[in-house]
């Protein structure tokens, strides 16, 4: 019991003139105890104020050298060394204890057992000042969350601010943090912000711990799963991740991400309070200069920095970002192949397998891209036209079936078909493509006249042809044959129609000519 005892303080009140008796009574200690600490206070000669400049540690090491210190039977294991081992993925305290007792087996030493392993290692975790990693893993977790505390741009013209949201991110493994400022908190924002902290990272973590807002986090019930947001959870998954969101109104579920905000408010926006920004690019890069000292600052309590044990233990443990960064889409739903196999998105037309003519399908749709989905399974990707085009088509040729009646429209094409309806026709098509500069120009012109064709016989279509050539207008169009077509003027034999001739004007005025009046004298 003399261990448990206050040695400096029995001497203390002895000095005060107090009794043995007295101390063990104001103090609740067995006299025996007390008398043990007189007894030693003589044999090693400390006398009345020999206690007064020293620690209770060091009064009860003179007075009892060597009492309650004593060496381990068992081997003591490399804790430096159990300390990097626990960072991998997968190691944990009951695998290192096995290999440990397994490597004293083979040398016939004694082994601690596990209990005793365990409480050792946080024993020297707690001196060591290091951060024990039984419950943090390296490049395994990253939290994420937005900053209270805001910052604000000044327009340089007018002086008016506007706020500005601060997006930060933790990896609490080695605590490397990243910020980026946002001029709002909406859903496309808060993914960017995902985008550019692991960029920032140089890799992938398999969890992410957000907190319950609506932009990542749709319900989080106390029973039953967690409904993430759809675009989040497809960020998630094209960085290979979970979305593993804390608890409602329990911030020690991501401890890390909460003190880094706080850390934030001091480092980034209370070390750039004496200056304005007029642009977020500007904002953005005064931060990323406050965050890279700040990750740099050593540690209080354990060796290094953030960027160091990042550097030299997390970086190489992160998964490889993918080959192509997470682009924002949105959804449409149930959009219909239409007869010519094509949807229509933007008053455009994008080519779908002509298998799926009449089905419904979905559209993803990112700043440059369209995909067609049918039950999650991707038929075909198209690059999506301008903002100003419309009436405009993107045909994939393995989209359509294989045989000339699927084959593109094409000069060639057109020719072939104008030769099977009559010289006549081919004349027209060739003097519709002499009368634009460029060939495609001419494509539906030429298109419409042959398409006649369909509604009357191939002969009726030449002999309009051959009509139209003999009148006025040099390149006959589809408003020139559908009349002659329509009122059965190719039916009636020929009939030549009256060329215009210029006539020298007479003198004393214009004259009408008998032509004029169908029929003669004048009137």
């Amino acid at each position: 019991m003399v261990r448990r005892i206050n040695a400096k303080l029995v001497l203390q009140f002895r000095a005060e003139g107090m009794t043995g008796r007295a101390i063990a009574l104001a103090q609740g200690m067995s006299r025996k105890s007390v008398l043990a600490v007189f007894d030693a206070a003589e044999k090693a000669g400390i006398g009345s104020d020999g206690h007064a400049n020293r620690s209770d540690a060091e009064v009860y090491a003179l007075l009892f050298p060597g009492r309650g210190e004593h060496e381990s039977v068992f081997v003591q294991p490399d804790w430096d060394a159990v300390h990097k081992e626990l960072a991998m993925v997968g190691v944990t305290l009951k695998l290192l204890h096995g290999e440990y007792v397994d490597g004293c087996a083979a040398k016939a030493q004694p082994a601690m057992g596990y209990d005793r392993f365990c409480k050792s290692y946080a024993a020297h975790a707690l001196v060591t000042g290091a951060a024990s990693r039984v419950g943090h893993k390296a490049g395994r977790t990253v939290e994420v969350d937005w900053s209270g505390p805001t910052m604000q741009l000044t327009d340089p013209v007018t002086g008016e601010t506007s706020r500005v949201y601060l997006f930060v991110a933790c990896l609490p493994f080695s605590r490397y943090a990243f910020v980026e400022p946002a001029l709002d908190m909406r859903q496309d924002t808060w993914l960017l912000a995902n985008v550019a902290m692991f960029e920032w990272f140089g890799g992938t973590v398999p969890r992410i711990v957000p907190d319950n807002l609506k932009t990542g986090v749709i319900k989080h019930p106390r029973e039953g799963e967690v409904v993430l947001n759809d675009a989040y959870r497809e960020l998630a998954a094209h960085y290979s991740a979970a979305v593993l969101p804390g608890r409602p109104r329990s911030p020690k579920d991501k401890a890390s991400v909460e003190n880094t905000v706080s850390h934030v408010a001091t480092w980034v926006i209370a070390g750039l309070r004496h200056r304005r920004f007029g642009t977020l690019p500007e904002l953005r890069a005064a931060i990323r200069e406050r965050i890279d000292a700040y990750n740099r600052e050593p540690f209080q309590k354990r060796a290094g920095s953030r960027f160091s044990v990042f550097q030299t233990e997390e970086k190489a443990l992160l998964r490889p970002l993918p080959s192509a960064s997470y682009e924002i889409s949105r959804w449409i739903m149930g959009r219909r192949v239409q007869k010519n196999g094509h949807v229509v998105w933007e008053k455009n037309f994008y080519s779908v397998p002509y298998a799926h003519i009449g089905q419904a399908v979905d559209l993803r749709i990112t700043t440059q891209l369209l995909e067609v989905y049918r039950h999650h399974e991707r038929l075909t990707s198209h690059l999506l036209f301008g903002e100003h085009v419309v009436n405009e088509y993107r045909t994939n040729d393995a989209d359509q079936p294989q045989g000339e009646k699927y084959r593109e429209w094409d000069g060639p094409r057109i020719r072939a078909w104008a030769e099977r309806v009559g010289p006549n026709m081919v004349t027209v098509v060739n003097r519709i493509f002499e009368a634009v500069a460029v060939e495609e120009q001419g494509f539906d012109a030429a298109l419409a006249v042959l398409r006649l064709s369909r509604r009357y016989s191939s002969a009726r279509v030449d002999k309009a042809c051959q009509i139209a050539l003999d009148g006025r207008v040099r390149s006959p169009r589809y408003a020139h044959l559908q009349p002659i077509l329509e009122t059965g003027q190719d039916k009636t034999g020929p009939r030549r129609m009256p060329r215009f001739e210029p006539i020298e004007p007479e003198p004393g005025g214009y004259v009408r000519g008998a032509d004029y009046y169908a029929g003669g004298g004048a009137r």
